[in-house]
């Protein structure tokens, strides 16, 4: 995850502040994108059939797009744009923005409040800054790598529990049509959790999970499978809020990986434990 900055010469320097410019840039972005999505917010959207529902979805994306899109590409014109929300793995060399125009579409459309707008910026296949904006509440998520994490410019910080069985956790769902063998791995998860933490929370999205343990509201979250833009914001948001990032067994994390765990210090030992028997 995450290096830190070193402050080893102006160059550094010069990068860092420039970082930490164009990441109250980003967050202007995407409260303004957020805004757009906040309009389309109402009653239950009705479908019949997966094409039906899958137009909603992409009204609400195309409708964040319209915004977001050309705020960053001013801001960064040579980034790269990843086009594909549930796509994973590494990135080709150089800057990319990894984006969600509506990270918890299909909560928005049930008339729910979790969703939300996210945009990271990924370098040489490292976060360096994310922004994640909750339009129905204003408030706005940042994390500079080596910067901390922030809420409306506060700072975060992962709980201090040092118990899992007095621990609340959550997991989620990353894409409605999963292998079976994921989706199996996923259900004896949910068990072993169950038996071991104190309680277990199961929803989608993830991203919005990571604000929590970032915040120090949610002990430990973790995931199998899942895509760069639904885990990237979380996981730079809870690094730099002195969390533990790692995969299930607790290997060093990456978007290749097959799995992810994030949490408070004093839990992820025993989280790895309960998430590899």
């Amino acid at each position: 995850m995450p290096e830190s900055i070193q402050n080893a010469g102006s160059a550094t320097v010069t990068a860092a502040a420039s970082d930490a410019d164009l990441l109250a840039q980003t967050a202007i972005a995407v409260s303004a994108a957020g805004s757009a999505l906040r309009e389309r917010f109402g009653g239950v959207v009705r479908y019949r059939t997966r094409e039906e529902l899958m137009r909603a979805l992409a009204a609400n994306d195309g409708a964040v797009l319209d915004v977001l899109r050309p705020r960053l590409a001013l801001l960064r014109p040579k980034a790269g744009w990843v086009e594909a929300e549930l796509e994973g793995g590494a990135l080709p060399p150089g800057e990319w923005w990894v984006v969600d125009p509506a990270e918890g579409n299909v909560n928005h459309l049930h008339g729910l409040q979790e969703w939300a707008v996210t945009a990271t910026l990924v370098r040489e296949n490292r976060p360096v800054l994310t922004a994640v904006h909750l339009p129905l509440t204003g408030d706005t998520y940042t994390a500079l790598a080596g910067g901390g994490a922030y809420l409306d410019g506060r700072p975060l910080r992962v709980s201090e529990a040092t118990d899992l069985g007095l621990s609340l956790v959550a997991t989620s769902q990353a894409r409605p049509d999963e292998d079976e063998a994921i989706v199996r791995r996923i259900g004896s998860s949910i068990t072993a959790m169950l038996l071991d933490a104190l309680v277990v929370r199961t929803s989608v999205p993830a991203t919005l999970h990571l604000l929590n343990v970032a915040a120090g509201r949610i002990d430990a979250f973790w995931q199998f499978a899942g895509a760069r833009a639904d885990l990237l914001p979380g996981a730079l948001l809870v690094a730099e809020a002195g969390g533990r990032i790692s995969d299930a067994e607790g290997r060093p994390w990456t978007p290749e990986s097959a799995s992810l765990l994030a949490a408070a210090p004093g839990v992820h030992a025993d989280a790895v434990a309960t998430l590899s028997r």
